[in-house]
């Protein structure tokens, strides 16, 4: 198992966290387009791994199927790991989740990571459609999918003796991911690794963590526990042109707030909006989950909560209306990091 580093100057294991991000003007298709550019450019900066997350029916995010994201990254590129951050377990029955992350295990083994998450991604009703789910058996679930990849299912178990295929390749490391706590221990006890949600969560990441590390049972794939921490960042080469990048969130988040989903805006349209007192306090509880700033004021912050939490690692994700700012953002960071230099 890969270990993390302590920033020390260089070196720093950062990776991706990708929603590939649909923005107003454009589309869908060219969204993901744009992702395989991305993780293109990612590899070449060193960055570990590029993680697609999973939503659906959501105008401003075209990562829907992270599987089949996973399948055409990994086909492009040749190093970093590509995986799920993550599959959202109740809106898929564990067997077919078992069989593609197989599957993909098989044609790039070695690269592939699943990340699952308890949380459905989406609206309830668009849930519903994805398939009725029990998010109280999401543990039952888990140890289900665990079950069926090993051959490991009690002889009484109503599925005991179903074969998973590819059969000649297990499942790649599993990473829980969590935004409360509430996974934290089960994914210690399993001797999983852990990812935590710091870029959308107001929970502070410690705890949880601590937890993780307290409970955490060495496995065959995680002889230590590993701890992966999210956060949104926009970096530019200004503090004033990252504020002016970050500020299409902040009509994004605005819109959200009152349930309107719409594709991403731009800084221009958010720099015209008239914001009224009680949306402006909702920006401020959006930008207090953001890294905004020059590549130094970016890693600064950075570099504080990893000595808060301890993390092995972190994973980026940004949401930036041009697609050339956004690429721009991660090759300032991957620069600032020292990325290219860790070998």
């Amino acid at each position: 198992m890969e270990n993390g580093h302590r920033p020390n100057g260089q070196g720093f294991p950062l990776s991706v966290l990708d929603l590939a991000p649909i923005v107003e003007g454009s589309t869908a298709t060219q969204a993901i387009r744009n992702s395989l550019e991305l993780a293109k450019l990612a590899e070449e900066l060193g960055y570990r791994r590029y993680w697609f997350a999973e939503h659906h029916g959501m105008a401003s995010i075209a990562s829907s199927a992270p599987e089949l994201l996973i399948s055409r990254t990994a086909a492009v590129t040749e190093r970093i790991r590509v995986g799920s951050g993550g599959i959202m377990l109740q809106n898929h029955a564990p067997l077919k989740a078992a069989e593609a992350f197989h599957t993909l295990e098989a044609m790039f083994p070695g690269r592939i990571d699943l990340g699952i998450g308890r949380a459905p991604g989406t609206d309830p009703r668009t849930s519903q459609a994805l398939r009725p789910f029990e998010p109280q058996r999401f543990g039952e679930h888990l140890t289900e999918l665990i079950g069926l990849s090993r051959g490991t299912l009690p002889g009484d178990h109503p599925f005991h003796g179903v074969r998973v295929i590819p059969s000649d390749v297990t499942l790649p490391p599993i990473w829980m991911l969590g935004s409360s706590g509430g996974s934290a221990r089960l994914a210690g006890e399993l001797g999983l690794g852990y990812s935590f949600a710091r870029h959308f969560s107001p929970a502070p990441p410690k705890p949880a963590i601590d937890l993780y590390r307290d409970s955490f049972r060495s496995s065959e794939q995680f002889a230590r526990p590993h701890v992966i921490l999210a956060v949104a960042v926009v970096c530019a080469e200004t503090d004033e042109r990252a504020d002016y990048l970050a500020s299409s969130m902040d009509l994004g988040w605005t819109r959200i707030n009152r349930g309107e989903f719409r594709p991403i805006p731009s800084p221009d349209e958010a720099d015209a909006y008239d914001f009224t007192p009680q949306e402006r306090l909702v920006v401020e509880r959006y930008r207090r989950l953001v890294f905004v700033g020059d590549p130094a004021t970016v890693r600064t912050a950075v570099e504080e909560v990893i000595a808060e939490t301890g993390a092995d690692e972190v994973i980026v994700t940004s949401t930036i209306f041009s697609h050339e700012e956004r690429m721009r953002s991660y090759a300032l960071l991957a620069e600032e990091f020292g990325l290219g230099s860790s070998g």
